[in-house]
């Protein structure tokens, strides 16, 4: 039996969350009235915290059998999984802190409903449908990822034609890049690492590997609270970009010797090595927040450590000898291992982007391949959030409109 403290702390968190996503409130009112999603079962393997619960109520207001699980052992907050299972219609298989094989059992039993559509963060799901649940990719009429790491897992397996599926990219919508990964990604971590570590930001030499969106919302933050900001990327041309943001810029090896606080936003593995933990000062802090835990690897931290032990909350500290190395949250990510992840406002675009395209899919039939969402999904959120906000823009004139469509006219 649920302990109803749990209950009553999720559900507490969810309609905090609830009153303040006023475009996904919207988009619930239209699917609890049209039922749009009436019979369609959904997978769903997603951070599962209060935001994340919003969705899950919307699509169920639609019409649909929802299972879901979490798509980071770290990232479930068990209030909020408690309360989102005594919903109608909903049933939830996640747990914080699981282990590889609970994940994956769990992630089992939520395509053991034989869905018509997944909804992804990070591909996982997509990932164990081709590789052990085959059998249940006849049945399915699409999916949706969420996160950047998700759709370079998802490109690649079109690329490789082993993708056996139709996926939108939701989160190459700009209504969700251009704020969930640069405001909210910036945000987050910076709440995440305030409150595990309780230290200063000002004034220290802050590293952030990777100049993508995540990375520039990790540094415009960084740069706010009065850190010295160094980025360090692979791509000349955000290289160049963080540069004339008023950046330095350069390479690993180099930042090693300089950084006190290390942030990969990268998606990619092996960003920090043993070569660079050799070179870091003495207590330097080392925070992914990336999707997967693979940024930081630790590994290779373990050994030319002498001893690990737990010195806070979500903090581990690695003694190298003459030095020790903060690790914060095990090297996933941290705004969700360590923190309450994306603000509500931010993830109100991005999780409304997440239900048009579910409708989207459902509406639709679609070749197998990735697929950009809709450019008309993404002005209609956009209109919704600026008039959430009280915001009014300008519209173009007929003779505005007609000088852009012709091509005659000169100086």
């Amino acid at each position: 039996m649920v302990d109803d403290t749990l209950l009553e702390s999720g559900n507490q968190k969810i309609e905090w969350a609830r009153n303040h996503m006023p475009v996904l409130s919207i988009i619930r009112d239209d699917f609890a009235f049209e039922k749009p999603l009436k019979g369609c079962k959904i997978a769903m393997a997603l951070h599962v915290e209060a935001k994340t619960a919003v969705l899950v109520e919307t699509l169920a207001a639609g019409g649909a059998e929802i299972a879901i699980t979490g798509c980071n052992p770290l990232s479930t907050q068990d209030d909020v999984a408690a309360a989102l299972d005594t919903r109608n219609n909903v049933s939830c298989f996640a747990k914080y802190n699981a282990s590889r094989n609970e994940y994956y059992e769990s992630i089992n039993k939520v395509l053991d409903i034989n869905p018509d559509i997944t909804v992804d963060d990070g591909g996982d799901l997509i990932f164990t449908l081709h590789k052990t649940r085959q059998e249940l990719l006849s049945g399915i009429k699409g999916g949706t990822e969420e996160t950047t790491t998700g759709v370079y897992r998802l490109d690649s397996m079109s690329k490789d034609n082993a993708l056996k599926m139709p996926v939108i990219a939701v989160n190459n919508a700009f209504t969700k890049y251009l704020f969930d990964n640069r405001y909210g990604t910036g945000q987050s971590t910076w709440d995440a690492i305030n409150r595990t570590t309780n230290l200063l930001v000002a004034g220290k030499d802050v590293v952030v590997a990777g100049y993508g969106w995540c990375g520039r919302g990790c540094s415009m933050r960084a740069k706010g609270l009065g850190a010295n900001v160094i980025v360090t990327e692979v791509n000349p041309v955000r290289a160049l970009e963080a540069r004339m943001d008023g950046y330095r810029v350069m390479t690993m090896e180099d930042a090693a010797k300089i950084g006190e606080i290390f942030i990969t936003t990268t998606g990619n593995v092996s960003v920090l090595t043993r070569d660079h933990f050799k070179l870091m000062k003495d207590e330097a802090i080392l925070v992914n927040s990336g999707h997967f835990n693979v940024e930081i690897n630790i590994e290779d931290l373990e050994s030319v450590s002498k001893t690990v032990r737990i010195v806070r909350e979500n903090i581990k500290e690695y003694h190298l000898g003459d030095r020790r190395i903060y690790l914060l949250a095990d090297g996933r990510l941290v705004n969700l291992a360590a923190g309450d992840g994306h603000p509500a406002e931010v993830m109100d675009m991005s999780f409304s982007n997440q239900a048009l395209c579910v409708r989207h899919l459902v509406d639709n039939d679609f070749d197998t391949d990735v697929h950009a969402v809709p450019p008309e999904i993404d002005t209609y959120i956009a209109e919704l959030k600026l008039k959430a906000l009280g915001i009014e823009i300008d519209e173009l004139t007929t003779e505005q409109e007609k000088y852009m469509r012709e091509w005659e006219h000169g100086t």
